[in-house]
């Protein structure tokens, strides 16, 4: 069955507006971000961490997602809380040593993943320097829900 625009989950919804809110505001004030994609970053981010609790693919997050991800493991409380609640146990963050770049196949596996999850996905988000890597259905590269 595919998702429509009102069956969709989004992290909003799982995180809850006074955590949303919160994790936007960051985004916003530490990466420069306008208030809609920060919104947006943030949604990702908190769905990506969802997904990542069950996923059987490596989860890497895009350029744009990990600024949400980030956000949401400095909300330390928060974070565990989701984690407990959705994983069982504490997600560790583990960076590529030294800071290695983004894998894209992996990206993209993540992206897909979260869409398999039934969770919704901008895939204008789902970049790694630029390069789109979301797009994996005939959705003409729309974010899903949207006409």
């Amino acid at each position: 069955m595919t998702a429509t625009a009102n069956d969709q989950k989004t992290g909003r919804a799982v995180a809850g507006e006074e955590l949303f809110e919160s994790l936007a505001h960051f985004v916003v004030i530490h990466n420069g971000q306008s208030s809609e994609r920060a919104e947006r970053i943030a949604d990702q981010a908190v769905a990506f961490l969802v997904t990542s609790a069950t996923a059987t693919v490596p989860m890497v997050p895009s350029d744009d997602v990990d600024f949400g991800l980030h956000a949401l493991i400095l909300h330390t409380k928060e974070y565990a809380e989701l984690c407990e609640k959705y994983a069982g146990r504490f997600l560790h963050h583990s960076p590529m040593p030294g800071g290695g770049a983004r894998d894209p196949e992996r990206v993209a596996a993540s992206a897909h993943a979260m869409k398999a999850a039934g969770f919704a996905v901008f895939d204008d988000l789902w970049t790694v320097n630029g390069a789109n890597l979301a797009q994996c259905d005939s959705d003409c590269g729309r974010p899903y829900g949207r006409a």
